[in-house]
């Protein structure tokens, strides 16, 4: 994973900038005295956290660009990513990790279905404030229908619902998206065309981000060419 070319850096998981500009004048003392301030208010708020790193923006890729919709061959994907479809959720082992991904500062929609054929009739369709929600299959398919690791919503919130305890890897639920995901490469955007930055609740992380764990409330986010302004880095409550 490349990490962001440039000087500055910005905090992450804030939700405004601490690089401010001292407007009002006055003596030479004063304003070395706001500048001070100004300096040990970000050293407080950014001492400790890790920093994205600036960068330019991503180029557009000849193929793998945003947006990446949910696979229209689910089962094929559930298999491909080395699970074996189920007929409905087992709640026995019942973790949630979130995933945001950003693409020259914009959000990706992580989608919602993945992990699931939504065309079996047994899956319920529901409408939320964020579009279709699908799952609460209860009774249970005919056929399997459902891996254990899949999304509900497109809120990026990764669910798995298991009948044993088995965390799962962000690189398996990448290949149940269909979308590439390296060291080098999350879909068509590899470096060092673009710069590839990941964080692991809040930390930079430089290994392999398929090995990442999907563990309980894990905040992962995945930071393609320009960053945005604030970058999650806690799991999110509301």
């Amino acid at each position: 994973m490349t990490q962001g070319r440039g000087g500055t850096r910005r905090c992450v998981g804030r939700g405004r900038s601490y690089h401010r500009t001292m407007m009002r004048r006055g003596s030479l003392s004063g304003r070395f005295s706001g500048a001070l301030a100004l300096l040990v208010i970000a050293f407080v708020a950014c001492h400790g956290s890790p920093q994205v790193q600036e960068a330019k923006p991503a180029p557009e890729p000849a193929s793998g660009g945003v947006p990446w919709p949910a696979p229209s061959d689910p089962l094929d994907r559930i298999v491909a990513a080395g699970f074996e479809p189920i007929t409905h959720e087992f709640l026995n082992y019942h973790v949630h990790a979130h995933l945001d991904v950003f693409v020259n500062g914009e959000p990706v929609e992580v989608p919602a279905g993945i992990g699931i054929n939504i065309a079996d009739p047994a899956v319920h369709t529901t409408q939320s404030a964020l579009g279709p929600t699908y799952g609460g299959i209860d009774p249970p398919c005919a056929q399997p229908c459902i891996s254990p690791l899949h999304t509900h919503d497109p809120d990026g919130i990764l669910h798995t619902e298991s009948a044993k305890e088995h965390p799962n890897t962000l690189g398996e639920f990448f290949i149940e998206w269909g979308v590439a995901l390296t060291a080098e490469c999350v879909g068509g955007y590899c470096s060092p065309d673009a710069s590839i930055q990941v964080f692991v609740d809040g930390k930079a992380y430089t290994g392999d981000p398929a090995d990442i764990q999907l563990t309980d409330m894990r905040e992962i986010a995945i930071v393609i060419g320009s960053p945005p302004d604030e970058v999650p880095s806690k799991f999110p409550t509301a």
